[in-house]
Parts: C-alpha cells; structure tokens; sequence
C-alpha cells in the first residue's frame, strides 16, 4: 500500500511542506508509510521543457503507478496552486490518477485563498483521472510558523489534518484498489443495468 507524498513548493523549508511531513508522520504512526518526492527532487530543465520522456519524468510515473494514495502538498500564489507542481503534474500520463486516493494540502497568504484547492488543484487532478479525491486541507501563514526544520502547527489545522490522514488511512487499509474503473461508476452502472 504504497503512499507518495508530492511536495509542490520550491522551497524546501515551506509551509506546505511541513503539512505534507506532518501528514506523513501521522500515516507512518499508523503503520502506512509514505515517501517524498518533491519539485526540489525532479530537474529544473526537465520540468521548464516538460521533458515527458526523460528519466526523471519516467521515474515520476513509476512512482505514481505504484502509489495506492497520494498526498499533494502546494503553496497557493496569485489564488492558484503553484507552477512547479503544475509542471510535475504535467510529466503525468492522462489518466494516472485513476483508482488512486488524493489528499490536497495547501498553504496561503490569507484565507480568501481557501477555495483554490477547489477551483484550481482539484480540476487537475480530476483531468489526471482522480475520482477519489478527499476534502482538502488548507492553512494561512499564520496557521504554520516554519523555522530551519521545525514547525508549529496551529491546534486547529492540525485537528483538520489529523481528521483527514485518518480518512485517507481508513480508505488505503479497508479499500482493495479498483483495476481500471472508478468503482463509483461501476457500482452506479450496476444498480441501473438491466
């Protein structure tokens, strides 16, 4: 039950990054690992000319084929998630994201930023054929305070990203993957097939 944990930030001390490590250390101590890739981890010339058939792109999709649930982690800019996590999404095949479970996790500079999770990452995601995708878990600056390799947490965002990990830990240990089909459409087609 592999878990991958794609961190979109450039920096390598942000905020959403501390989420994303938060949020791994939480599956972890339930016994469901997950390991980091992140925009720091893929080469900036592969990601500028969207090299598709590089190693590290082919590298990337080994990575997503084998996850069973993924954790994606930005920072918002301009009320939208970050570019360089755009240009790792798009070194994706078009349907990578089927039959697997997605954790959005955003940090921004004020809450007026709070949907970009929903008007900007998720339809991406959607087009990368996620169907699975779990409510999002977005902070303020204020909210996370990172200094060198610590992190304070507001008590509040930690019980939302607690609540979330939990989800997302309950649906990787009780749920076998789908093969291939969204199992919402197959269960929908089977209550309606005559």
């Amino acid at each position: 039950m592999p878990i991958l944990m794609l961190a979109g930030s450039p920096a390598l001390h942000s905020r959403s990054s501390a989420l994303l490590r938060y949020a791994g250390r939480r599956l972890a101590a339930r016994g469901l690992p997950g390991s980091e890739l992140g925009l720091r981890d893929l080469p900036a010339e592969d990601l500028i000319e969207g090299r598709y058939s590089g190693a590290a792109a082919s590298h990337l999709r080994r990575r997503v084929a084998q996850a069973q649930a993924l954790l994606i982690a930005s920072p918002v800019y301009k009320a939208s998630f970050a570019g360089g996590l755009k240009a790792i999404l798009d070194l994706l095949d078009e349907k990578a994201l089927a039959d697997k479970i997605v954790l959005p996790i955003a940090t921004g500079g004020s809450a007026a930023h709070l949907l970009a999770l929903e008007y900007s990452l998720k339809p991406v995601l959607s087009a990368l054929g996620a169907r699975h995708i779990l409510a999002g878990v977005y902070a303020t600056d204020r909210q996370v305070t990172v200094r060198h390799d610590e992190a304070a947490i507001d008590a509040e965002v930690r019980a939302r990203l607690d609540a979330a990990v939990d989800r997302l830990a309950a649906h990787v240990t009780t749920a076998p993957p789908a093969r291939g089909y969204d199992l919402a459409y197959l269960a929908l087609n089977a209550r309606f097939s005559i």
